[in-house]
């Protein structure tokens, strides 16, 4: 498995973030849905990565900055061809990495709250993240789980 920075303008790429995007749809209504259209992955304050295997997109994510000691994880999707072998961590590792690599000292994420959501909070949760308190812009919200996790220093 590979991590490069994201092409938004690559046809996979693009095709995969529509799956994440449709996928939010089935479970929460749209005021409670706080996944990054390509646009916005695209903003200085977002970085974004996919997963591959030679050709063959296999995820993605993001970091996005709330403020110099701060980061959120973004669009964390796996391509529905390739769940369970190993991408969503492989990408949770690189994203706690590179967030302690920057310098934050915490890394936040919002994820939703419908059964769909489980296997996300557990992995989340072997990673040491732990249910928190809304951050930054978001509210509290019935369709929102969010979790923090203190980065260590460098």
């Amino acid at each position: 498995m590979d991590i490069q920075p994201g092409d938004l303008t690559h046809p996979q790429v693009l095709a995969l973030l529509r799956e994440h995007l449709d996928s939010m749809e089935l479970y929460s209504p749209p005021e409670s849905i706080h996944a990054l259209a390509p646009d916005d992955l695209s903003r200085p304050d977002v970085t974004f990565w996919c997963v591959w295997n030679k050709s063959d997109l296999l995820g993605c994510g993001a970091l996005k900055e709330i403020d110099d000691t701060h980061s959120e994880i973004k669009s964390m999707r796996t391509s529905s061809k390739h769940l369970r072998q190993g991408v969503a961590s492989h990408m949770l590792r690189h994203l706690i990495a590179e967030a302690s690599n920057r310098g934050y000292h915490r890394l936040s994420l919002e994820t939703g709250t419908a059964e769909a959501f489980l296997p996300a909070q557990k992995l989340y949760a072997s990673f040491g993240f732990s249910i928190c308190e809304p951050f930054g812009e978001y509210v509290e919200d019935p369709f929102s789980t969010f979790m923090t996790k203190e980065l260590p220093g460098i």
